[in-house]
């Protein structure tokens, strides 16, 4: 049960990167890549180190994003914190 939820949890965030794919612009659209990067690597992380709970996906996503920030430009860092921002709607 508690894999189920997690699984419907990542698809409904999943479907915030679909979105930015289909109708986002340029600065959606290199942000939805980036960040679905990251989403990836810590949605495997979690279920790796059997984490896999819908209230540990936001935080991870967050710390590894913080890990890498240097790498990214400020207005860079504000469409992916945008990016974020919508990703945290969608889990409410």
């Amino acid at each position: 049960m508690q894999n189920e939820k997690f699984d419907q949890f990542i698809e409904q965030l999943e479907q915030v990167f679909d979105q930015a794919v289909h109708d986002g612009d340029d600065d959606e659209l290199f942000a939805s890549g980036y960040l679905r990067g990251h989403f990836d690597l810590v949605v495997a992380q979690l279920e790796l180190h059997d984490r896999a709970e819908p209230a540990a996906v936001l935080p991870s996503l967050k710390a590894a994003l913080d890990e890498t920030k240097h790498e990214l430009s400020p207005a860079d860092q504000q469409h992916i914190a945008n990016m974020v921002a919508k990703l945290e709607t969608a889990a409410s």
